[in-house]
């Protein structure tokens, strides 16, 4: 079989800075409360089964909404009840006990699809709330002493 002596073709590429990498759980989620939220509203204060009824049907619609909270404690549990009604799990036990452990375990994917639905949660307090939000984050390894 006579070899081919023709060079080949040059394959294309795009070469592109990296994209920047995707939004952590709460990254910039708090703000202050603002007249027009822009999407729907959910009165965290409401009742827990009227939350869940809320965020069963945001779970499952376009456009997301944004929460109103006025403690830490329904910040994370909101952010839990929001992966829950996601995942088709218990959204009120999820929003009165939330699993921390599972939430800082999150894949990129799942923190995406969440803040695609959450899109941010609003406060009187924000710097209150955004602390208390704290306990979401994925702790840095530790160093190690070498």
């Amino acid at each position: 079989m006579p070899h081919d002596a023709t060079a080949p073709e040059p394959v294309p590429l795009t070469l592109s800075m990296p994209s920047a990498p995707p939004a952590g759980l709460t990254d910039g989620l708090v703000r202050p409360l603002s007249e027009v939220p822009g999407a729907p509203l959910l009165d965290a204060a409401a009742p827990d089964v009227e939350v869940a009824e809320f965020l069963v049907v945001a779970a499952h619609s376009v456009g997301g909404f944004v929460a109103r909270v006025d403690s830490g404690a329904r910040a994370v549990g909101v952010v839990a009840a929001t992966v829950a009604a996601l995942c088709g799990e218990d959204i009120r036990r999820a929003l009165t006990h939330p699993d921390v452990e599972f939430l800082r375990g999150l894949a990129p994917a799942a923190v995406e699809a969440l803040r695609g639905v959450l899109l941010a949660i609003e406060s009187e307090t924000p710097d209150v709330i955004a602390k208390a939000l704290e306990v979401l984050q994925t702790p840095s390894p530790p160093a190690t002493g070498r």
